[in-house]
């Protein structure tokens, strides 16, 4: 699928690409979230009526559509990606064998570790090809960390914002200084010439000279402005929606065997797995796989923890031995 995304995205095919996204989107957020609700209902077993239950998940859907594909505040897209992505990890654990979700997840951290890193991988030909156009991706298809670094900025904004007024300060001295400095010049260089009213002229135009930085400044602190509004929009990491989904297999797989101390190993492991890719990242400046780290790491913590750390524990409760 990754490949007929790629022929497709080559051939400028974005209209079939938006249909497919969209049909894919809407299955997920109105049929997918149907049954999710109605499965944890039953579970809960809470009385429902069919007439409200189509309500909300009518207006839950279209929510999520406008606000992945069209326009709505950042962090509810994020919201709406994240539970697409965790909606899927429960429908491959739900219908998929135990073992089909260990060899999937196996293979697709080698699968991710060839599409991004090869030469001709098809991920990275994507993400070259969007660069080349100096276009964006699908925004169903990329999850980004913009929200949280305009968070940060925004509580630097008013330091910042004092340091500017400072600079200006500063500035605007210097030149009412240098402007002064000007003005005694010309007054001392027309007498000593003797002129009269050429002199008064040229000591107006002067201080039409000095408003002229001043002018100039307003009109960089507004290409400054302009120039941060879009580093922040493109600023921040982009994760690919399919890493959240294997995320969530690998953590939704653990918890199902009930054990709290394989669903934390792994819950951490991937976070510590991510954390050195983002290091990797941040040392290499390139593209690289979000899941072979974590997933390796979360495969371990595991199996490790479900054949040790969970049957010692167990040993050390059942002889009442605290450490």
């Amino acid at each position: 699928m990754t490949i007929v995304l790629i022929v497709l995205y080559k051939l400028r095919c974005y209209k079939v690409i938006q249909g497919w996204l969209y049909v894919t989107s809407v299955l997920i957020l109105f049929f997918f979230s149907l049954i999710f609700f109605g499965v944890l209902l039953s579970t809960l077993n809470l009385a429902f009526d069919y007439i409200t239950m189509a309500v909300c998940v009518w207006n839950f859907g279209l929510v999520g559509q406008v606000a992945i594909h069209w326009k709505g505040p950042l962090l509810l897209q994020q919201m709406y990606l994240i539970f697409i992505s965790a909606l899927m990890a429960l429908v491959f654990i739900k219908f998929l064998p135990e073992w089909t979700t260990w060899v999937l997840l196996v293979l697709i951290s080698i699968w991710d570790l060839v599409a991004v890193l090869c030469p001709k991988g098809p991920l990275r030909m994507l993400v070259e090809t969007a660069q080349e156009r100096n276009e964006s991706l699908f925004p169903s298809l990329i999850y980004s960390t913009t929200a949280a670094y305009m968070s940060v900025g925004t509580a630097e904004q008013p330091q910042q914002q004092q340091q500017q007024q400072q600079q200006d300060g500063n500035v605007s001295s210097d030149l009412d200084e240098s402007g002064s400095h000007q003005q005694q010049h010309q007054a001392a260089a027309q007498v000593l010439n003797g002129g009269g009213g050429d002199g008064g002229e040229a000591g107006v135009s002067g201080g039409h000279d000095g408003d002229g930085p001043d002018a100039a400044g307003a009109g960089s602190n507004g290409l400054r402005v302009r120039n941060k509004a879009f580093h922040d929009e493109s600023h921040g990491v982009k994760l690919g929606l399919g890493d959240f989904v294997f995320y969530s297999i690998l953590v939704g797989r653990a918890s199902s065997a009930g054990d709290w101390n394989t669903t934390l190993s792994c819950y951490f492991a991937i976070l510590i797995g991510l954390s050195l890719t983002l290091l990797l990242l941040a040392i290499g400046r390139r593209a690289l796989p979000a899941l072979p780290i974590s997933i390796t790491f979360g495969v371990i913590f595991y199996f490790l923890t479900s054949l040790i750390v969970s049957p010692f524990v167990d040993a050390l409760t059942a002889q009442q031995f605290f450490i």
